[in-house]
């Protein structure tokens, strides 16, 4: 087996960041490059990608076929994306101008995917059998891995949770904000990270961002305290729906909402009410690679 073949690359297409990581075939990380994302702007983003690419080779050496996760899915009859929230994205032919900049093979994929299939084959959700992983991030998206195999669908849709309502919503949640997406009261826009600042916002009146409501919050802020318990039963309604489902071995959270500790102590019990014969034993983990674990499912699409 050739080097290139033993290096596999994968790319993190986030809302915030790019991140480019070289890993072995043992999954041992060997470099990892991270960029901010060049918002709204689909050439400078092709550019950064291949910069990314270009300067992990130049330590590892040359590599092979290159796996993406977006923030979004590629349309199998057009090869276009759709329904990224980075929303210059859409319409685009990604995967063939990524392969062209790259100057070889490229595979797109949802990046929740990547974050389910990283978590069930190494990660927090090893030994498990069906395996809900969502991302709480600057969106809010979910992917679904069956025995180690990401579970897109004929549609490429399987998992996308983040435009669904808000399930049971109360009168003060109806009918939601809109979304991107074209509906309203998307889970999405009650369970990402700007949506946990703008609810916080709402209620304070001071537009903070997410780590500073956290912080806040663990220091016994009432407004931020009421914020993260409101987060936390929409985070449950909406992981009950889940349940309810699919009924998943496990759910592992990735993005940077994943971070806050007190969602695991919280959250399960809250589920149990919510679902159906208000009983749920549904382990609720963080993802064991951080909010770098999609990159290391993007890096694990060729073979």
């Amino acid at each position: 087996m050739t080097q290139a073949s033993r290096v596999r690359i994968g790319i993190d297409w986030g809302g915030t960041k790019i991140e480019a990581l070289a890993m072995d075939a043992d999954g041992r990380e060997l470099r990892r490059v991270r960029i901010p994302t060049p918002q709204h702007d689909y050439e400078g983003c092709i550019r950064a990608a291949a910069e990314l690419v270009a300067s992990i080779e130049r330590e590892v050496g040359p590599t092979g076929p290159i796996g993406v996760g977006i923030p979004g899915t590629i349309v199998p009859d057009t090869g276009l994306v759709k329904n990224a929230n980075s929303t210059w994205l859409n319409g685009r032919p990604l995967q063939k101008d990524l392969s062209a900049a790259l100057h070889r093979d490229v595979l797109c994929v949802n990046d929740a995917n990547c974050l389910a299939v990283s978590e069930a084959v190494d990660g927090a959700a090893i030994g498990h059998a069906v395996v809900f992983a969502a991302i709480l991030g600057t969106g809010c998206g979910a992917g679904i891995a069956i025995h180690g195999r990401m579970h897109i669908g004929p549609n490429g849709l399987a998992g996308e949770w983040g435009h669904n309502p808000l399930p049971w919503q109360r009168t003060e949640e109806y009918p939601g904000d809109p979304c991107y997406c074209g509906q309203r009261g998307c889970i999405e826009r009650w369970l990402s990270g700007p949506a946990l600042e703008e609810d916080y916002r709402r209620a304070s009146g001071s537009a903070l961002p997410g780590s500073e409501i956290v912080a806040r919050a663990d220091e016994g802020e009432p407004k931020a305290v009421a914020a993260l318990e409101r987060y936390e039963d929409r985070l449950a309604r909406a992981l009950a729906h889940v349940v309810n489902l699919l009924d998943p071995d496990i759910i592992v959270l990735g993005g940077g909402l994943s971070r806050i500790d007190r969602l695991y102590r919280n959250v399960p019990p809250k589920i149990a009410n919510w679902a159906f014969g208000k009983m749920a034993t549904t382990q609720v983990v963080p993802a064991k690679h951080g909010d770098s674990s999609g990159v290391r499912g993007a890096a694990r699409l060729w073979p």
